[in-house]
């Protein structure tokens, strides 16, 4: 009876936020809060699945995630940079409270503050990760800088708590360079155990087993120790493949993590109001992102996307208060504080978040004045020049288009593709490509119309990227023909709905021509079998 409660709430919660255009974890959130009020508590069966879920959330993570990426400026630098800035900002705040002598924040101690001042400092990984996957921009440019910066501040968190609980690396620690040379053979695994049940489990192996416990068994963190094996995994063709099959596991995990932040919570009007003098503070925590992500040249655009992805509070400070709660730094009650102050942040943050690119517009002159003339090279606008034919998607079929319309329209043809690596096979064979995400609503930010283009084609391979690029289309200044592919006659109509001047439809069209190449082969050319 307890569990039909909890799954009931839990699901009219988190539709009725569906219901208001908000996120359904914001639902959950409130779930745990109001479960909490009706008697239920946190128990090891929903603290267990909110740790998988986030041990599997890093593994997914890692495997999209590019390690150079962490040796860029705008992400160490924005990184430590604002974690600094950050700590000067609580602990000026809040010793300015103290001596007011408000509330318990007057009651804290010097090392007290410190330590709540680091925990007020970081961004939620979860949150953002899952805001950015609902939006499909995890590899929108902010969106990287954003995980970046939240991984760094991950690293941060983790030396903190081995230097206050006292647990270091044991003497094995350094064997864990030895999974750089098992990278071939994980590797030849991925690519045996095909994409149905077995890649599925083999995912739980590297999450729960290779990462988490090979991690734990040697006193580092078991959610770093995923995150790495999937960072070891990412330049694999199934990497993707994996984190899809994952997908769902790690999307009902998740909710477990948001209902026990609640369900640990014990509510009094202290902690909501604590809460919201901290919540109030992250207007200032934002804007320091934002003027840091500027300073490393990124387009105003960018920089407020990816401020805002990190405008909330960490499940990590909870983390951070917990141990600092144990060693009596601080009192019981601040976990309710914050643990109220990370849920209501996600509140605020969601919707903001989800209507970004609403706010912007009428804050855009004020952040335009603000960017630096010389932009960063990933930011910088994309000019076709005088190019009359741009192909999106360099595949099979996109590669063939390509050297067709080069023979009707000699060096004005250009492709468009994500994959570095096929961009460089297609350079190498003579073709003009460069990188660009045509799913990646910063994309059409950056590309400049020209009145050269003749024809597009929309050649990548799953219809939503497509459909979303047409729209992109015919909401700009393009007034170039638009043909596209789709493989079912219900995206072929679609397609047709939003404008697309031709579409062809893969399926319909290959099985004639396989007809027709048989027929001619067999038949008329009486090969095989007279």
């Amino acid at each position: 009876m307890d569990i039909s409660i909890l799954i009931t709430v839990t699901f009219l919660a988190g539709f009725l936020a569906h219901l208001a255009h908000l996120p359904p974890l914001i639902g959950f959130l409130a779930a745990g809060f109001a479960l909490r009020e009706i008697g239920f508590e946190q128990n090891e069966l929903i603290s267990t699945a909110a740790d998988l879920g986030v041990t599997l959330l890093l593994f997914t993570v890692g495997l999209k995630l590019d390690i150079r990426t962490l040796f860029k400026p705008e992400v160490w630098g924005t990184a430590t940079a604002h974690l600094g800035t950050n700590m000067l900002l609580f602990i000026g705040t809040l010793s300015a409270v103290k001596w007011f002598g408000i509330s318990s924040i007057g009651e804290l101690s010097t090392t007290g503050i410190v330590i709540l001042s680091f925990a007020l400092c970081f961004s939620s990984t979860v949150f953002a990760v899952k805001v950015l996957e609902d939006k499909s921009e995890m590899n929108a440019l902010y969106g990287r800088v954003a995980i970046g910066v939240l991984i760094m501040q991950d690293i941060f968190a983790v030396v903190f708590l081995a230097a206050t609980t006292g647990k270091v690396p044991t003497m094995y620690a350094p064997l864990l360079l030895l999974l750089l040379p098992l990278r071939p053979v994980l590797y030849r695994l991925l690519n045996r155990v095909g994409h149905g049940e077995l890649q599925l489990v083999l995912g739980f192996f590297l999450t729960f087993v290779l990462g988490a416990q090979l991690f734990d068994s040697v006193g580092l963190k078991s959610d770093l120790g995923a995150l790495i094996i999937g960072m070891l995994l990412a330049g694999h063709p199934a990497a993707s493949g994996m984190a899809k099959a994952l997908f769902s596991f790690k999307e009902l995990f998740l909710v477990a993590f948001f209902l026990s932040i609640g369900l640990s919570s014990e509510l009094s009007f202290e902690s909501i109001y604590i809460a919201l003098f901290l919540v109030g503070i992250l207007v200032i925590k934002t804007a320091f992102y934002l003027l840091y992500l500027l300073q490393f040249r990124l387009r105003s655009r960018t920089a407020f996307l990816g401020a805002v992805s990190l405008a909330n509070y960490s499940e990590f400070g909870l983390i951070v208060t917990a141990v600092a709660v144990q060693l009596g730094w601080l009192h019981g009650d601040w976990m309710a504080t914050l643990a109220m102050a990370v849920s209501i942040s996600f509140l605020v943050s969601a919707p903001i978040h989800k209507n970004a690119d609403i706010i912007y517009q009428f804050i855009r002159p004020s952040l335009k004045r603000l960017q630096r003339s010389k932009l960063h090279l990933e930011d910088q606008p994309i000019e076709l020049g005088q190019m009359q034919v741009v192909i999106l998607g360099m595949g099979r079929i996109g590669e063939g288009a390509y050297d067709m319309l080069q023979q009707h329209y000699p060096d004005l043809v250009i492709g468009i593709d994500t994959d570095l690596e096929k961009i460089q096979h297609q350079i190498e064979s003579g073709r003009a490509v460069i990188q660009g995400d045509a799913t990646d609503s910063d994309f059409w930010e950056k590309l400049a119309p020209s009145k050269d283009l003749k024809l597009v084609l929309l050649a990548m391979p799953h219809h939503h990227g497509n459909q979303y690029a047409l729209k992109q289309l015919k909401k700009g200044e393009f007034n170039a023909k638009i043909a596209a592919i789709a493989q079912f006659a219900d995206d072929a109509e679609k397609l047709k709905r939003l404008g697309a001047d031709e579409v062809f439809n893969l399926y319909n069209e290959a099985g004639a021509g396989f007809a027709d190449h048989v027929h001619s082969q067999l038949i008329d050319g009486k090969k095989p079998h007279e």
